[in-house]
């Protein structure tokens, strides 16, 4: 069966955040046909991204079809105001699907829509010590690439979104399909730098 595989977008969301495990999880010729990946916003208009990306979604709150797997990224709007529709969507639709997925500060929003409750959660380091401050009972780990607590699972910034979504597309099609993925796209990170803190 093919997954159906939305990823939300939303005015000032993290670019990378997204369009890393995209490039992951959508269908790669030869490996994995079967993935149906969507973008997903409130409206059907461009989505502009913190960093200035337009993004037209492929579907709206009232269009997206079920999902198997939702992942909500992070960015500056994932902790402004004006949420309240993002976070009564997440909440609707979470119920309904097998994997719920966040990278970085979309955890927040899992949390606003109270879905972190009882759960073991991370994100990115910078706001560790803010997601354990809103309250709630949830324990946020620290120097976790990703955390898996049942069919939820978090991922720190940036590339620890691409990490996660290896994992998922090796829950979703066996680890055979994911190391293949990784092979695909080059995805052996080798920093030039140490990234002392």
């Amino acid at each position: 069966m093919e997954p159906t595989i939305g990823i939300l977008i939303y005015d000032d969301a993290e670019e990378l955040d997204f369009v890393g495990p995209w490039e992951v999880l959508t269908p790669k010729p030869g490996i994995t046909e079967r993935n149906r990946v969507l973008t997903i916003a409130e409206h059907d208009g461009p989505v502009r991204c913190v960093k200035g990306l337009r993004v037209l979604p492929d579907a709206s709150f009232t269009d997206a079809p079920r999902l198997d797997v939702l992942l909500v990224p992070g960015g500056k709007g994932s902790r402004g105001e004006g949420r309240g529709v993002l976070v009564d969507w997440i909440r609707k639709v979470a119920p309904q699907v097998r994997w719920l997925t966040s990278v970085c500060t979309g955890a927040f929003l899992l949390q606003e829509a109270q879905l972190l409750e009882g759960k073991r959660v991370t994100t990115h380091w910078a706001f560790i010590e803010q997601l354990r401050q809103r309250g709630g009972n949830l324990t946020v780990l620290e120097n976790r690439r990703f955390v898996r607590d049942g069919n939820l699972v978090t991922a720190a910034g940036v590339s620890a979104g691409i990490d996660m979504s290896l994992w998922l597309m090796g829950q979703l099609h066996g680890v055979e399909v994911a190391r293949k993925v990784q092979r695909l796209i080059e995805y052996d990170p080798a920093p030039p730098y140490a990234a002392d803190v």
